[in-house]
């Protein structure tokens, strides 16, 4: 007997239904809690919730040094480390990426 795998299950469409109800009623549970926040709240900011935000605008200042002779670069972690954190010559790698 032939069998149509492109047909549609009554199963199937019971599913598409389901999914689509609930995703529907997401949008509109999103939709109203962003319009219970006001106008003066970014519909992007409102998604966020940032710890820090309030800080993000800040500009830092840091002097960056370059490596300095008795330091070396992991090669597994790539932080530069002074040389007593050397544990393995040949590899370059620091003691914490040793253990």
């Amino acid at each position: 007997m032939a069998r149509d795998f492109d047909a549609r299950r009554g199963a199937d469409v019971e599913d598409d239904e389901v999914s689509e109800q609930s995703l529907e009623n997401l949008k509109a549970q999103r939709a109203t809690a962003v319009a219970d926040l006001g106008d003066d709240v970014d519909a992007l900011e409102a998604e966020l919730d940032l710890p820090d935000a309030e800080v993000r605008d800040e500009e830092l200042a840091v002097r960056v040094m370059p490596r300095q002779s008795d330091e070396f670069t992991c090669t597994s972690c790539y932080l530069v480390h002074h040389r007593s954190q050397l544990a393995d010559e040949h590899r370059a790698v620091c003691a914490d990426c040793a253990a």
